[in-house]
């Protein structure tokens, strides 16, 4: 029942507006179907039986506790419609629940209605994060403590975006290396979305170059009974990955750490990227432009402007090596400048567009005299030459 209560709060949580309760466990039962429709500040349940249909009205507030208490050894499958796609819930005989969600043509739906001004999170109150309370973002009981709901908001925007992506892949497990880990409580907090929410098999390595720290979150892991999670003690430049790598993650990583890190996910011919960027220094110190001065004659407007041009130029060149790329806002700007997150992922794209990047990143590096650390790695083959 735990099971089925998570779950139904993920599909809740994801904006559903039609569920479906359906194939009875016996054949005694009189409702051969239950379906459940967002209305304007309600949910209305419509119960059929052979003959007829019976209606019910229930808060939002209270729709999870009653769809578990409607098909609670009773039913075998919830189909849950949400605008991120479908989501299925099948249950065992012995009660045991598996979930997965599957992309529709009907993602662009959107259900407009008073409560949808309440954000709906993927991680949400009262379920039972052990890293979140040991965070204290969480209390024991599950409920966000108020000084920190704008880190509630910032985790949840991060699992949001992988969510985006990986929700859409037919994945049944994924092998993940977390660069530069650090003390790791977002690294258990992706590990158990993957785990717990989209109910994958992980194998996920967190690697950083500080002893404590490792020692240190390997005995957590082991506390949160996170059993696919390691920490490994090693420098991102130059580190060998132990098995065929789906996702890359990278959250912080100072300066050009970033940039051996883009640059090993590229070798690994990983399949997505997530990066969150650090104190880009390297540019600013060698930005000279030819023409826009402006740009480089105040100290604000220098060091912003070469954070964006760093970012961009990464961009570019992970199109370039084959990565559809998109830069996205990971915290509002209100909290902290360095709100910008790398998200790439492999797709084919065509030779000639991939050059047109290439060149597009050259033109800005030539008219600020940038010469960028990634560049270096994937362009000029120092040390090696990416897998293009």
């Amino acid at each position: 029942m735990d099971d089925l209560k998570q779950y139904l709060d993920i599909i809740f949580a994801a904006g559903a507006y039609k569920v479906i309760i359906s194939s009875p466990a016996a054949k005694s039962e009189a409702v051969r179907k239950i379906v459940v429709e967002k209305k304007k500040d309600k949910f209305q349940i419509s119960k059929y039986t052979e003959k007829q249909v019976f209606h019910e009205n229930i808060a939002f507030e209270a729709i999870v506790e009653r769809c578990c208490e409607l098909t609670g050894g009773k039913y075998r499958q919830v189909n849950g419609l949400s605008p991120a796609g479908e989501h299925i819930i099948l249950i065992s005989k012995k009660g045991a629940c598996s979930y997965k969600v599957k992309k529709t043509a009907n993602d662009a739906v959107t259900v407009k209605s008073a409560h949808n001004r309440k954000k709906n999170y993927i991680l949400r109150e009262g379920m039972k994060i052990e890293p979140l309370i040991d965070m204290g973002v969480f209390t024991k009981d599950g409920r966000v403590i108020s000084s920190m709901y704008d880190k509630y908001k910032q985790i949840n925007r991060f699992i949001e975006i992988l969510d985006d992506e990986i929700s859409g892949q037919n994945l049944e497990k994924i092998n993940v290396i977390d660069f530069g880990c650090g003390k790791s409580y977002l690294t258990f907090v992706v590990y158990y979305y993957l785990t717990e929410v989209r109910g994958l098999a992980v194998n996920m390595i967190g690697l950083d170059l500080k002893a404590d720290v490792i020692e240190k979150c390997s005995a957590a892991a082991k506390k949160y009974g996170y059993s696919g999670l390691r920490f490994e003690l090693g420098d991102i430049n130059g580190y060998a990955a132990p098995f065929e790598v789906d996702a890359v993650i990278t959250l912080h990583a100072c300066d050009t750490a970033t940039d051996y890190a883009l640059y090993n996910a590229v070798q690994w011919d990983a399949k997505m990227i997530f990066s969150v960027p650090c104190c880009q220094h390297e540019l600013c110190g060698q930005m000279n432009p030819q023409n826009l001065s402006i740009l480089s004659r105040y100290g604000i407007i220098k060091e912003r402007f070469s954070a964006l041009a760093t970012d961009a130029v990464r961009a570019n060149l992970l199109q370039y090596c084959g990565y559809k790329t998109q830069l996205l806002e990971f915290v509002d700007f209100e909290h902290t400048p360095k709100n910008i997150l790398i998200r790439a992922v492999k797709r084919p794209i065509p030779a000639k567009v991939r050059q047109k990047y290439l060149e597009e990143a050259q033109d800005l590096m030539k008219e600020f005299s940038f010469s960028p650390t990634l560049y270096a790695l994937i362009v000029r083959g120092t040390p090696g030459s990416a897998r293009l």
